[in-house]
């Protein structure tokens, strides 16, 4: 069985988060680096279950309150540390509306469920421009935690069938075939899994505990293989092995890159070498590479390795977003020193003291149970705080009032975004009260209901009037979901049927395109693009509306090769849109482009709860490279003879847009609108289509 603590094991700690560190702090040789968390995975369930394991040969059994009451004492009061620091900083260091999400994730991660939110969040393209959280990292945390609760509990079970099968109420050995059998099978339903969601659903391939467990799987079964596995194998061919495993874990890290499909087959070769490291190192003669791993300054990484993934990530991504920039290399190494010495003193003052210090001698089974309870409510309260505070800083202040036309131009939207750039340009005071409410503006997302295409569904929602003898269908990716409040009012009251077959990072144009953040081809994309042309074909609706960015992560030529140029991918957007539209106007009895809206450089939340702005600092230029391939769609539109609507009036004046529009929020991030303002566009947009009336 495994053995805790042993030299080696540390040693390979200390390498998985030297290398997710490098990963993250930028090291370019170290692409991979991110695998550290596999190799993590790995050595957790060969530690675990082999502590089980043990248990059950000396007393037949286990006690889940110790098990979980040693998990406590080790995860809890380093993560109830760190969470509760990051979210006091994000305080002082983010804009009110970014230290609001920090503080709701803060809440996620000391529920163990920051996989399970990240997962989510990562499938949602609106978040695209926003940067990464700095707690998401606990996601990993999370699928640990969430195999520490159902692990043991299934060993349990295992016990009480094998007992019950051989008539042997009371076994003082550990049923290894049932064990086996049973491990071997959900290690490769989950593989089987992750296989599939790591190219069905990337982001929910990545954080989830199914499509991880497998990891986790493959290290409790080398702790089954341990000794037994290495009894009649020479030192050289030991020394050989293990050599293989440290190959594989290092070519993980130098040639997988963040465009890699993972975790899926790629995960396989991390997994394997560091579970062949753990069971050669289990051998009676040590292997001739046992110092590479097992020496001083490897065995004290090991030790800090803990503190040292729960303080590198914050503490990288929030100077980076104070210092509104990305960091030099010179200051990702003060960062990284600073990290090491919060790592070093977290190790001491907080993680012994609760493993083997005074305060672990105090909170002996099951009184170690307590340490989760007082640990949400210890974040529980700094969240409060945070909440509280960010509300009062954000709130009502003064009396200024909205921005308005003379009454004769009231329902104007033109006149009134006239009217909000000339109060940005004499510097007005920022609105007191604001639609939606500013803290909350990153929830202003449009609602599709059941019919939410970024999963794998195939069926049609009825919105609108479900009598109408008219039928609309809209197209597009997010930028097309954003246009729904202001398409739900036009078809309600004007007896339109509608149905939003919108697909988040799918531009409407006949394209190939990659998801964002991913070197691969978004073949779903492809496929939703039939799947809608099919239903279009099937209803021949009265309208058909096209609305859509253009690609943010390049386009495929046909032929493999990814262009991210503006005037390599304006050919071929061009002829998507081309191919587009000649379907489109056989298949519909009209056929409309929506002019993409225009970007912002910077996100409008953060800069309006930064510090103390004025309308006139958080107003915005359209980007260049936006607009340039927004006249793309509009001249295929403009040859296929396709209506077209451009809505840049009713958000810019002059080529200045500004983010607040009379006591109106116009935009939820970048270059989505937020809910509030796309519905109050509903009678523009429905005369500019000809949809109001009989």
């Amino acid at each position: 069985m495994a053995r805790e603590l042993r030299g080696d094991v540390q040693g390979l700690r200390a390498i998985a988060v030297l290398t997710v560190v490098a990963a993250h702090a930028g090291v370019g040789f170290l692409p991979g680096g991110y695998v550290g968390v596999d190799v993590f995975y790995v050595i957790s369930g060969y530690l675990i279950s082999g502590i089980l394991f043990r248990d059950v040969l000396t007393s037949g059994t286990f006690s889940l309150t110790e098990f979980w009451s040693r998990r406590a004492r080790r995860i809890l009061p380093a993560a109830t540390l760190v969470t509760s620091a990051t979210v006091v900083v994000s305080l002082f260091w983010l804009s009110l509306i970014d230290a609001r999400t920090v503080v709701t994730e803060a809440l996620w991660a000391t529920l163990f469920a920051a996989n399970v939110h990240f997962g989510r969040q990562g499938v949602d393209y609106f978040a695209q421009d926003l940067g990464p959280s700095p707690l998401q990292h606990y996601w990993s945390l999370a699928v640990e935690e969430q195999f520490y609760v159902v692990w043991p509990l299934l060993l349990l079970a295992c016990l009480m069938v094998t007992r019950f099968v051989t008539g042997r109420r009371k076994q003082q050995r550990l049923p290894r075939r049932a064990v086996t059998g049973m491990l071997v099978a959900l290690t490769l339903a989950s593989l089987a899994w992750s296989i599939h969601q790591t190219g069905a659903n990337p982001s929910s391939g990545y954080f989830s505990t199914l499509t991880r467990g497998w990891e986790l799987g493959v290290g409790a079964l080398a702790a089954l293989l341990t000794t037994r596995a290495t009894r009649h194998l020479s030192r050289g061919l030991i020394t050989a092995l293990t050599a293989a495993g440290l190959a594989a874990i290092a070519y993980s890290c130098v040639a997988y890159t963040p465009e890699t499909a993972f975790p899926g087959y790629a995960a396989a070769l991390p997994v394997l070498g560091t579970a062949l490291v753990l069971v050669t190192g289990s051998a009676s003669a040590p292997s001739w590479t046992a110092p590479l791993l097992d020496n001083p300054p490897m065995r004290l990484v090991g030790d800090w390795s803990y503190s040292l993934y729960l303080w590198h990530w914050p503490a990288l991504i929030l100077t980076e977003r104070m210092l509104a920039r990305p960091l030099t290399v010179p200051e990702r190494v003060a960062v990284l020193v600073v990290v090491f010495a919060l790592a070093g003193l977290t190790y001491r003052f907080v993680e012994m003291p609760f493993r083997r210090g005074r305060v672990a001698l105090r909170l002996r089974v099951p009184r170690a149970l307590v340490l989760y309870p007082v640990s949400v409510a210890l974040v529980g309260t700094v969240c409060a705080g945070g909440w509280y505070w960010t509300g009062y800083q954000g709130g009502e202040r003064g009396n200024n009032p909205a921005i308005t036309v003379d009454a004769a131009y009231a329902e104007d939207a033109a006149a009134l975004v006239r009217a909000s750039v000339a109060a940005a340009r004499d510097d007005h005071a920022i609105p007191s009260d604001l639609t939606p409410d500013l803290l909350d503006l990153r929830d202003s997302v449009a609602d599709v209901g059941d019919c939410d295409y970024t999963e794998d569904v195939r069926d049609l929602c009825t919105r609108g009037d479900a009598d109408g003898d008219r039928t609309l269908v809209l197209i597009g990716d997010s930028h097309a979901r954003a246009w729904i409040p202001a398409f739900d009012k036009i078809t309600a009251a004007n007896g339109w049927k509608a149905y939003y077959l919108v697909k988040s990072q799918c531009t409407a144009a006949h394209v190939t395109v990659a998801p964002v953040d991913e070197a691969r081809e978004f073949s779903e994309c492809d496929d939703f693009h039939d799947w809608v042309m099919d239903q279009v074909e099937s209803l021949r609706p009265d309208l058909t509306v096209v609305a859509s960015s253009p690609p943010v992560n390049g386009v495929y030529d046909g032929a493999g090769n990814r262009y991210e140029a503006m005037t390599q991918v304006a050919p071929l957007l061009s002829g998507g849109y081309d191919d587009l539209f000649l379907e489109l106007v056989n298949a519909s009895q009209r056929v409309a482009l929506m002019r993409d809206v225009p970007k912002s450089p910077d996100d409008p939340g953060t800069c309006l709860t930064s510090g103390s702005p004025s309308l006139n600092a958080c107003m915005f230029r359209p980007q260049e490279r936006s607009r340039y391939l927004g006249d793309i769609a509009v001249q295929s539109a403009e040859l296929a003879g396709v209506e077209i609507v451009d809505p840049t009036p009713w958000l810019c004046y002059d080529d200045e847009c500004p983010v607040v529009i009379g006591g109106m929020l116009s935009y939820r991030d970048t270059d989505h609108l937020t809910t509030e303002y796309a519905e109050k566009l509903s009678d523009e947009l429905g005369g500019a289509l000809d949809m109001l009336g009989g």
